[in-house]
């Protein structure tokens, strides 16, 4: 087997709509390829396929549902749903995989394809190489005979489903009457059932990002522009504010004065709360190698370990499984819960704090900003061709700038998995050293970039 991973990067496949990889071709040989390997067995085998509400999902979805038809597979269609939502149906239903249509936080123009295993979970590396190397195969004498093809008919009561699923993950006896609380969907997949979960819940909701026309997906909303719905949360007098992506896997949130409070201090509530009440398991949580240092400190004053991974929320996942511990995520808002779902939901994590602010009838501001973050800085610079990691100046320069902070603070170079930039992080509990770190790294990467050229 190819030992490379040429489609697959840190959240499935992702790219531009209609060119490679995310084209039609790609959907449908994906979609035989994968049906293929996960036809275990002599029972009728069932794939579930949710999406988001961009527009290159209607040319995504049906060619994904040709292939694994072909493949012997029957097809459920959930329609736009959250990523999380996806997740638990496929185990729910018994399915043998599960599919999200989504590019996540990325702009229209782009889409992805994530797959969950039958147990909910996003597959492994090696499942996935493995998978690509079926695609790059001559797959027509093992496709499926004329009478052994799979039907494709539609879920109809995926909403519901998930709806109930997310409020029986509120705590019980207590309820959200009196609250005001701002929600925005991001004209994304939760555009419908979060709202519904929030009002059912007796909220008053102030649902934003709820129109998807099919292009305007994290256009100027969402988790990814934050001063919109902060600003929003103070307009409306709410108490708390919520914004989910456009798969809704992750949020962040905005206290009563609309102030931001992002995945790291939602990390360290719900493991101090959970913590109080005897559910947090192993007296350890797990983060990403981005989160702030102030997280570790915090969490060590309660005596419990902060275990970091590579970025990326199956990442977490797979050391919350190898270490039994049910809470973990990443500054950028992906919160695995594990107790309540097998991959980031940002509705259900919200929930969690929302049961904090009505649990010590105490405003958002006061529950929320849990620790102080070092100051901390992330830049991106983005390159042509190959990547610019490798120059000997960049390297020269990562060494400098580690010997400026000298053991205060850190400094993490990384090469992002789904577009080709450089991530440049620094921190320290000097603000100005950490500027200027930054600054002269993204200097020395940005040249040995236009040095390399592209390819």
């Amino acid at each position: 087997m190819n030992s490379s991973r040429r489609l697959f990067g840190t959240d499935g496949i992702r790219g531009t709509a209609n060119a490679f990889p995310m084209t039609a071709e790609t959907a449908l040989r994906l979609g035989q390829a994968a049906g293929l390997l996960f036809t275990r067995g002599s029972h009728r085998h069932r794939v579930l396929i949710g999406k988001d509400t961009r527009l290159s999902g209607y040319m995504i979805e049906p060619a994904l549902v040709a292939g694994f038809i072909s493949a012997g597979m029957d097809v459920a269609i959930a329609g736009p749903m959250p990523t999380p939502a996806i997740a638990m149906l496929t185990r729910s239903l018994r399915a043998d995989l599960g599919v999200m249509i989504s590019a996540s936080h990325n702009p229209f123009e782009d889409n992805g394809i994530k797959l969950f295993g039958p147990d909910g979970q996003k597959l492994s590396d090696a499942t996935e190489m493995e998978i690509e190397a079926l695609m790059a195969a001559d797959l027509a004498a093992r496709l499926a005979p004329p009478g052994k093809l799979g039907r494709a008919t539609r879920l109809a009561d995926a909403a519901g489903r998930y709806i109930e699923g997310a409020k029986a993950t509120f705590p019980r006896g207590l309820r959200l009457e009196g609250l005001r609380v701002v929600i925005d969907c991001a004209h994304g997949a939760a555009y419908k059932v979060a709202p519904t979960v929030l009002w059912e819940l007796g909220a008053e909701v102030v649902p934003l990002g709820v129109t998807p026309d099919g292009f305007n997906i994290n256009r100027g909303c969402g988790s990814t522009a934050p001063e919109y719905f902060c600003a929003q949360v103070v307009e409306h007098g709410a108490d708390l504010g919520i914004a989910l992506d456009g798969d809704a896997d992750r949020l962040l949130l905005a206290d009563e004065q609309g102030e931001l409070i992002d995945g790291d201090q939602i990390l360290a509530l719900i493991a101090r709360s959970w913590r109080r009440e005897g559910r947090l398991a192993g007296e350890a949580i797990v983060a990403t190698v981005m989160s702030n240092l102030g997280l570790d400190r915090f969490l060590a004053t309660l005596g419990l370990a902060l275990h970091r991974t590579r970025v990326g929320d199956r990442y977490v996942a797979t050391e919350m499984r190898a270490r039994g511990l049910n809470v973990g995520g990443e500054q950028s808002g992906h919160m695995i819960l594990s107790d309540f779902s097998t991959t980031g939901d940002g509705l259900v994590a919200a929930l969690q704090v929302l049961g904090v602010i009505v649990a010590e009838q105490r405003r958002a501001s006061e529950v929320c900003q849990v620790f102080r973050p070092l100051p901390q800085l992330l830049q991106s610079v983005r390159f042509a061709g190959s990547s610019p990691l490798g120059a000997p100046a960049v390297k020269a320069s990562i060494e400098a700038a580690e010997a400026r902070l000298n053991g205060t603070g850190r400094v993490l170079i990384r090469q992002s998995g789904t577009e080709p930039v450089i991530r440049v992080m620094a921190e320290a509990e000097d603000e100005t050293l950490v500027q200027d770190v930054v600054a002269s790294l993204c200097e020395t990467i940005a040249a040995a970039a236009r040095s390399s050229g592209p390819e």
